[in-house]
């Protein structure tokens, strides 16, 4: 009886623990994510009364060129951006695994600007990608002798500026793949040099299949980050982008708070969810013939742990 009642005791501790965070998923997560899905059925521009139209939002939606644009501008962003990350993560990763000194320092070093407020970093940007006072520009044309380009101010560089501009975050990617490299066994790759394998054959055969789920989250933030693009375009170019530049994000910002168009804006709110849970979805499914668990053979089978 005693150690029933000191259980029920734990099981209450625990609940109430749990309270602030269960309040606040209720309140702040769960009820607007319900709220929203329920406006998406309306017009309603927060003045007057709302009206149920059904699915007319989603209908509307799916005819509206500027729809599909800032999709496919949040794509092209997004997946243009998504190798380029990873690669420099794991690149830097693989640099400070090789027990250079200070290690603590360039750890620090090539950490700290992803920890930097994105408007601060986005307000630098600014001053990086002028073309006629950039620092950026001004060693183009004492090195290279010719003019630079105009970077977030031109319709064609302006993603790829964005993009290039993203690798300043790589410091949360690479300190995720370091702990993974560091978890690798040195007998393996001890092993595997005894056998006579080379540098990048010990690389491609022990180190990327050892840190495969490393990968895969970084993946996975990586590519639910992208997509929500929002607080660098809104600061370096408005809340009116160039074409060019007319992310999803900004897209429903301006349909929310610049039309007023509530029950439009959570149309396509919850379209991006499903999106965004699709193609997760998808990764997750792809990781079966990619991702490598450590494994434990029972009765002759090989077992993900």
């Amino acid at each position: 009886m005693a150690m029933s009642k000191m259980r029920r005791q734990e099981a209450l501790y625990g609940y109430l623990f749990i309270l602030p965070w269960a309040i606040g998923f209720l309140l702040f997560t769960l009820g607007p994510m319900i709220a929203s899905l329920v406006f998406s059925t309306w017009k309603w521009d927060l003045l007057d009364k709302p009206t149920f139209v059904g699915l007319r939002n989603y209908a509307v939606m799916l005819k509206m060129p500027d729809f599909w644009h800032s999709l496919g501008v949040t794509s092209y962003y997004s997946f243009a951006r998504l190798p380029l990350v990873l690669a420099a993560g794991l690149l830097l990763a693989l640099m400070l695994n090789q027990r250079i000194r200070p290690l603590g320092l360039w750890r620090t070093i090539f950490y700290l600007p992803s920890v930097l407020p994105m408007v601060a970093v986005s307000m630098l940007f600014i001053f990086l990608y002028n073309p006629d006072i950039g620092v950026i520009n001004f060693f183009i044309q004492k090195i290279f002798g010719v003019k630079g380009p105009r970077w977030i101010f031109d319709e064609r560089t302006v993603i790829p500026s964005l993009i290039l501009m993203s690798l300043w975050w790589v410091g949360s990617n690479m300190l995720i793949y370091l702990g993974g490299l560091q978890g690798i066994p040195t007998e393996l790759y001890e092993a595997a040099a005894i056998d006579g394998a080379g540098v990048w054959s010990r690389f491609w055969r022990i180190t990327l299949p050892m840190i495969s789920p490393v990968i895969f989250y970084n993946l996975i933030t990586t590519l639910i980050a992208s997509f929500e693009t929002f607080t660098q375009v809104y600061v370096m170019l408005g809340n009116r982008p160039m074409w060019n530049a007319n992310f999803f994000m900004i897209y429903l910002y301006n349909h929310a708070f610049r039309y007023y168009k509530m029950g439009y804006a959570s149309a396509l709110a919850w379209v991006f969810f499903i999106i965004l849970f699709g193609l997760t979805l998808l990764t997750f499914k792809s990781s079966s013939f990619w991702v490598y668990y450590e494994a434990e053979v029972k009765g002759g089978k090989k077992e993900n742990a």
